[in-house]
């Protein structure tokens, strides 16, 4: 009940459970030129339908959950190393200096034990929270695999502080779409299991 093949999951930019349950390897956690929160660290499992319809969909959402506890027990394993912070002292595992050594650089210039003993030094950091970054001129694209699907943010710079263009991509827009696609052939009763297969939420079709 509701299928779909490789042809409608590339033409109408499925993701997620939607197009990995028609077959479609694409998880963003897998790939290491889009990976964040070190998933290439841990040993995860992705699961794949054969024929792309509801109950495939159903079954990728079910195993995915096993999935993330998995992902929570291998966190919590090597957080077993940190030692309780007491007082001003912190001491971090490895697991911790992995994260705090890919954005030391980034918030060297926000050090939060700064004293500010002079006027320069307090407008200067007002100025840096009110004007905010200035970003380079160009175009930036940034995917996370969410758990509806691919969820990304598109941003043009003009040289500012504010983009000149901001785009927010959700899953539930593209799987709106098929959904026409999906339905062919069956019952409008069926509607109700294609549609709560595909996980869309209203809110992201309607902004």
């Amino acid at each position: 009940m509701g299928g779909s093949n490789l042809t409608d999951t590339f033409s109408y930019g499925l993701t997620g459970p939607v197009a990995r349950g028609a077959g479609v390897k694409k998880d963003i956690r897998f790939s290491k030129s889009e990976s964040y929160a070190h998933y290439w660290f841990l040993s995860i499992n992705g699961y794949l339908g054969k024929r792309g319809d509801s109950y495939d969909r159903f079954l990728i959402r079910l195993r995915e959950m096993y999935e993330a506890l998995n992902i929570v027990f291998q966190v919590l394993s090597n957080l077993t190393g940190a030692s309780t912070v007491v007082g001003p002292e912190k001491t971090n595992s490895n697991f911790f200096h992995l994260f705090s050594s890919l954005y030391a650089e980034r918030f060297n210039k926000l050090n939060h034990n700064t004293k500010y003993t002079s006027m320069e030094s307090l407008i200067n950091h007002f100025k840096h929270y009110s004007e905010g970054i200035r970003v380079p001129k160009g175009f930036a694209y940034k995917a996370i695999e969410a758990p509806k699907g691919e969820f990304g943010t598109s941003i043009v710079s003009d040289g500012t502080s504010k983009p000149y263009r901001c785009k927010i991509r959700t899953p539930a827009y593209h799987h709106m779409q098929v959904m026409s696609r999906m339905v062919q052939g069956h019952y409008f009763a069926d509607l109700v299991t294609v549609l709560g297969s595909l996980d869309i939420v209203f809110g992201d079709v309607d902004r």
